[in-house]
């Protein structure tokens, strides 16, 4: 059962959107949540009280009057107002009954994170067909059963038991596994990347997967789209409202059911049929959506799509200090058909004032070593991206910390005085870099092997160039993104 959605009009506004007291509630409604954080319900509402959710929440509790120091309601029908949205974490039989009394009360949006529904067979799937019977009869959006709803950061709202460890960011998912949501908080964050808003659907009683990619189509805080997916039941549906949205927004997929072993574990999981990996594969290919294999290139390509500007083409300068890393990289493009184009006679001149004689002016370019950073960093770089035959750059990172500290200390610095001048120069390099990025608007990608808590790479990635590392990853990124621009040009 899915209520009638219109076309995405990326010019509309987005509070039309049906989903948008979902997302952006004003004031909430939580049921199950107690004092005893053991249960889920108390861990939901904690985490969206630690992240500041700034209308009134209304714990229902028949016994206690305060729950986390909020003031608790007996029955739904008692609250001051009818809040935007529901959250129930309750055992399965009680479940119809509430929705029951929120859809009495007025209340037309819940998140049923209870599970116990059609995934679990039998008895479960006349209780999800009488779940739906209500939402249809009081016309409530829900999100679930089996999920565990929604997070949006910029409104400050986390239905997820995971307290939010990453900062407000440009990635919006839609996820039919639950706590993949809350797990990768952490995870993006070391690459300083982050959800804008992210839908868990579980069993999709009424909202799935394109009800919310048409939802994060129109949100102005999502610049791409991520995908969990298990199985799709409106395969036309999905192919429209993807072609309609990939000339505006990136989605990337990654798909789990094409395996016998794969189907096996999405049935069990959120009861869905999944399909044969070379019909999504067809799919993803008519409508434009990028394919991941793993949720390490589903983000990975996330955030590449979100934060670097349309290539001209797939023509890559590599430069680097280490030729090995640079051969890897270099490879890794030849065998995914990126180009490595030969440098004009201009180009080859201008980079001789920075490469020593132990080095190659040729792609990739290798400067072996440099008493300078800002050689390596904003000099070179500035040469190759002039060149109207280079369309992106990738730059192998290495300048270790300990070993700029030891040569300034060997200089007669005290350890202090030359950290404070590091971070100083990396300071400026930032700042550089920055002025380049707005000077020459391509696509530049770093890869590295050392930390990426490092002064050098937080640098870079606090100035919109994602860090990545393995030279694999940042060329397979790259790809993604030529492949996107491909897939837009065909679309037209």
């Amino acid at each position: 059962m899915h209520y009638k959605i219109l076309k995405i009009n990326m010019n509309s506004s987005i509070t039309e959107n049906p989903l948008y007291p979902i997302a952006n509630p004003r004031h909430i409604v939580f049921f199950g949540a107690s004092n005893n954080f053991s249960s889920m319900g108390s861990l939901l509402l904690a985490a969206t009280t630690d992240l500041g959710f700034e209308g009134p929440i209304y714990p229902v509790h028949r016994k206690d009057d305060l729950v986390q120091d909020l003031k608790a309601y007996r029955h739904v029908s008692e609250l001051p107002e009818i809040p935007d949205l529901a959250v129930i974490v309750l055992p399965t039989h009680i479940v119809c009954e509430t929705l029951e009394q929120c859809g009495k009360f007025g209340i037309r949006s819940a998140v049923v994170v209870s599970g116990g529904f059609k995934e679990v067979g039998g008895e479960g799937i006349e209780l999800e067909k009488k779940l739906a019977g209500i939402a249809e009869k009081y016309q409530i959006r829900i999100l679930g059963p089996n999920c565990l709803g929604v997070s949006n950061l910029y409104h400050k709202i986390n239905t997820t038991p995971m307290p939010v460890e990453c900062e407000p960011g440009f990635i919006g998912l839609v996820s039919q596994s639950g706590s993949f949501v809350a797990q990768m908080y952490a995870y993006l964050d070391q690459f300083n990347l982050g959800f804008s808003t992210a839908f868990s659907v579980g069993n999709q009683l009424n909202v799935d997967i394109i009800d919310c990619m048409r939802y994060l189509a129109e949100c102005p805080h999502t610049k791409v789209i991520a995908l969990y997916i298990e199985s799709i039941d409106r395969g036309e549906e999905f192919i429209q409202a993807a072609r309609e949205i990939t000339p505006h927004k990136p989605i990337v997929a990654l798909y789990v059911g094409g395996s016998e072993t794969g189907r096996r574990a999405a049935f069990s999981h959120t009861g869905s049929l999944s399909g044969p990996d070379e019909l999504y594969e067809g799919a993803f290919q008519q409508s434009g959506v990028i394919r991941a294999h793993t949720i390490t290139e589903l983000f990975d390509y996330c955030g590449l799509l979100g934060s670097q500007p349309k290539p001209n083409g797939n023509n890559i300068a590599i430069l680097t200090h280490s030729g090995g890393p640079g051969a890897v990289a270099a490879d890794g493009c030849g065998r995914l058909g990126l180009n490595l184009p030969t440098f004009t006679a201009k180009t080859c001149e201008d980079l001789k004032e920075y490469i020593p004689h132990t080095g190659n002016v040729n792609n990739p370019v290798d400067l072996t070593f440099t008493r300078n950073p800002r050689d390596l960093l904003i000099s070179i770089p500035e040469v190759l991206l002039e060149d109207e035959g280079v369309d992106i750059l990738l730059i192998y990172l290495f300048m270790p910390e300990p070993m700029a500290l030891r040569r300034m200390i060997s200089a007669g610095m005290t350890k202090e005085e030359a950290i404070q001048l590091y971070n100083q120069m990396m300071d400026e390099v930032g700042d550089l870099f920055n002025e380049l990025r707005k000077k020459i608007n391509k696509p530049i990608i770093g890869f590295t092997f050392r930390d990426l808590g490092e002064k050098l790479q937080q640098v870079f990635m606090d100035g919109g160039m994602p860090v990545f590392p393995s030279p694999d990853r940042a060329v397979k990124s790259i790809n993604a993104l030529v492949q996107y621009y491909e897939y837009r040009k065909n679309l037209k």
